[in-house]
């Protein structure tokens, strides 16, 4: 497939913009959540599991087209001793039958990246309230002011379930951040650094490192996330990077981005991967990717602060997200460990062992939920739990989610705004404001307390 027909197979037409007040839902009184998930692979197995084993909420739909994982979703439906939820399969449309059910309070999607667009916005006009996408929200820039302009239209809620939002070393950072530890907040650095050639590729049976296969061959994440490589050229995953950072310096909450420049490097990896581990000859060897090795982008931001993202999954090396937050006080450094604040570290131009500040500054959400809940069971140390957990508790109050609508945008944008700024010979791009102007007036409300 052409990538001009890819990315408009993936583009739906854009409404008029508003910035209409949300309304607010909540279920009936003593009522528990009611939930439909479309897209039970296995990450939507993941939310389904947490779901599953909170006590205020009701799984009362799935909905995929994968048998495979449609049995291995009800076999965890039915070790957890719930009801089985109503069923929905068949085609790629099946999801619109899903939709019609009149006891859904709220929708969590978790399907491939080109579908989340056209599934968001099905929801709301359907008639619910509260949408949880997992990330990316759209392919282009267009998609992601459509997912903006309809829940606006709508006067429903969107959010993102950006789950690296809520990791222990990030939130504590967050309220060194807060407490003034850094100083003034100059220069931020994060990026997707993973080695995910063996999530691109597989056998067509196990999910990880078992063969060069992808696309109809390929199983789980094979056999959709590859194709983006094959067509695309930009920053495919920013937000698990982006989105904590960007809680540090109120985007979209006294702060914006204003613009951003990417430069990829040359495409050798995954070439170099099936060659590897299926021999020249395999017909794989003969694609020709597009997604350079490692792309890195510049954003510069209205409060003068500067943010470098890299997006770096087609080559070996150890994951690692690469955090660095830095002011003119000092600053922290995920990937050594480190903090160094002037005037406080007993060693001048020396680190400080990160953990007894990360002790010092634990952030109340983790002070108050990390004994409820089983870390290894709730995935990603537990993060997966809080992201799950915040939406939740969102649907339950009937108020905006700590992440929303405009924050999604915002920190999943980058995507299309890097392949422009990358197809355009690395010129630097404007980068969109979603909030239209309301930036200068939102307060900051992610993470704020220990509630969600």
């Amino acid at each position: 497939m052409k990538r001009r027909s890819f990315v408009r197979n993936a583009t739906l037409a854009t409404a008029a913009i508003g910035f209409n007040s949300f309304q607010n839902f909540t279920p009936k009184a003593g009522q528990n959540v009611k939930l439909a998930i479309i897209g039970v692979g296995l990450r939507g197995q993941a939310h389904l599991d947490n779901a599953l084993r909170r006590a205020d909420t009701d799984v009362v739909a799935i909905c995929d087209i994968d048998e495979r994982m449609l049995g291995m979703a009800t076999d965890l439906i039915k070790k957890s001793g719930k009801k089985m939820p109503q069923v929905f399969k068949g085609d790629v449309y099946a999801y619109k039958k899903l939709l019609e059910q009149k006891n859904i309070d709220t929708v969590l999607i978790a399907t491939p990246w080109e579908w989340h667009t056209p599934m968001i916005i099905d929801c709301l006009r359907a008639g619910i309230k509260y949408v949880a996408t997992e990330v990316v929200v759209g392919i282009t820039l267009e998609d992601h002011w459509a997912v903006v302009r309809e829940a606006e239209k709508q006067n429903a809620h969107v959010t993102m379930l950006e789950n690296a939002c809520y990791f222990q070393d990030v939130l504590a950072i967050l309220n060194m951040v807060r407490a003034g530890v850094f100083g003034e907040i100059i220069h931020l650095q994060a990026g997707y650094q993973h080695d995910l050639r063996g999530v691109k590729f597989n056998n067509g049976i196990d999910p990880y490192d078992s063969g060069v296969e992808f696309g109809e061959k390929g199983f789980s994440e094979a056999r959709w996330r590859t194709n983006h490589s094959v067509h695309r050229n930009g920053d495919l995953y920013p937000t698990h990077g982006l989105g904590p950072i960007a809680t540090m310096i109120d985007i979209n909450h006294g702060n914006r981005f204003l613009s951003l420049s990417s430069f990829a490097t040359k495409t050798r990896g995954l070439h170099d991967y099936i060659v590897k581990k299926g021999g020249a000859n395999h017909p794989n060897a003969k694609v020709e990717f597009k997604l350079g090795d490692i792309v890195t982008t510049h954003i510069k931001c209205a409060n003068g602060e500067t943010i470098l993202l890299q997006h770096d999954t087609n080559l070996p090396r150890p994951y690692s997200l690469g955090y660095r937050v830095q002011g003119t006080n000092g600053l922290w450094m995920q990937i050594n460990k480190g903090i160094y604040v002037d005037g406080v570290s007993p060693k001048h131009h020396e680190w400080d062992d990160q953990q007894p500040w990360l002790d010092k500054y634990n952030h109340p959400l983790w002070k108050r939920w990390a004994t409820k809940y089983n870390e290894k069971a709730a995935g990603h140390g537990g993060i997966d739990f809080f992201v799950l957990h915040g939406f939740i508790e969102a649907v339950k109050r009937g108020v905006s989610p700590k992440m929303d609508v405009y924050d999604a945008a915002a920190w999943s944008a980058v995507t299309p705004l890097s392949e422009k700024s990358i197809e355009l010979g690395y010129e630097t791009v404007e980068f969109p404001d979603f909030t239209n102007g309301q930036w200068m007036y939102r307060k900051p409300k992610f993470a704020v307390d220990d509630e969600f």
